[in-house]
């Protein structure tokens, strides 16, 4: 993400603090991009409603979508004066993800800012939430807001792959990276560079009695570090912002955010689904419950969603 125009700020009418559209305000303070505050209603009883004529149901869409329309124009009004431009969306839709999605489709938003708080694990495993669908499918990077302040000189910790040289991992890890430049700058924070290893493997200790785990863990970490440096160094971030951490990514990105009180983990996503998301999930959506900053997810160039908008 190099550039900031158009920003989808999803709004939840449970709630008293819209924090979406807070942090959507920053962003467009800094940037001159025009808001859209996205709702997204539906009452289940309209499916249950047979006795109902088709006009009876059309009046009972419409006039909910009217009220909430009304309802969010006069929640924007405080804030009309302190940006370039915020305008009210009101859409009737049964799965909201679906929604986002499309709508992010057809205006090429940016960025889509929302709300996330803590997912109960069993459910998740058998009800998909809103926040990990668009995780998976979301076509533009995905800001996930959580309780954390955005003070100046934060810092912004950017997880990358550094060791994979795939080409789509390598376009991945430089989006990663120069969009953890961009809001850098934007919020004049210390961009870091994260890059985790996995651990020496038990199994080779015990079945190769001369295997050396401490060489062995000695050269795994160093091949990683050469890796980040030379990220670090084709951008001109300093060795002194460079983190390697051995371990799983969900677990360590979460250690180092939270050591380094970070404002902001930005990090790639995959967009796994089907039946191995279900069983294997994504690194970002696992880290989620376990940071209490906010999350960027972005996918690698050339993603499509499998979200389209004839769904």
């Amino acid at each position: 993400m190099k550039k900031l125009n158009r920003i989808l700020a999803v709004i939840d009418p449970t709630v008293d603090q819209q924090k979406s559209l807070k942090r959507a305000i920053e962003l467009s303070q800094k940037t001159d991009a025009a808001i859209t505050a996205f709702l997204v209603v539906y009452d289940f009883s309209y499916e249950m409603t047979t006795m109902l004529s088709q006009d009876e149901r059309e009046l009972m869409r419409r006039c909910m979508i009217e009220e909430r329309t009304q309802w969010l124009e006069e929640m924007l009004l405080p804030y009309a004066e302190h940006v370039v431009q915020i305008r009210p969306v009101v859409v009737w839709h049964n799965r909201p993800f679906e929604s986002i999605i499309q709508h992010t489709l057809k205006h090429n938003y940016d960025l889509v800012v929302k709300a996330t708080h803590e997912h109960h694990t069993l459910r998740s495993v058998i009800f998909t939430p809103t926040d990990w669908h668009l995780i998976r499918k979301c076509p533009c990077p995905l800001l996930l807001v959580k309780e954390h302040d955005w003070p100046p000189q934060g810092k912004i910790l950017a997880a990358i792959n550094a060791a994979n040289e795939e080409k789509h991992h390598i376009d991945l890890n430089k989006n990663i990276i120069e969009t953890s430049l961009f809001i850098s700058d934007l919020l004049n924070a210390t961009p870091k560079l994260l890059n985790c290893y996995p651990g020496t493997p038990i199994n080779l200790a015990v079945e190769i009695p001369e295997f050396d785990p401490t060489s062995y863990r000695q050269a795994i970490r160093a091949h990683h570090m050469r890796s980040v440096l030379e990220y670090a160094k084709q951008y001109n971030i300093e060795e002194d912002n460079c983190i390697i951490a051995e371990g799983l990514p969900e677990d360590s990105i979460s250690d180092v955010a939270k050591e380094i009180d970070a404002e902001l983990i930005i990090m790639g996503t995959v967009g796994r689904t089907g039946l191995s998301a279900a069983l294997l999930g994504n690194t970002a959506e696992h880290l989620l419950d376990g940071v209490n900053c906010d999350v960027l997810a972005i996918k690698p160039h050339g993603f499509v969603s499998p979200i389209t908008l004839d769904d």
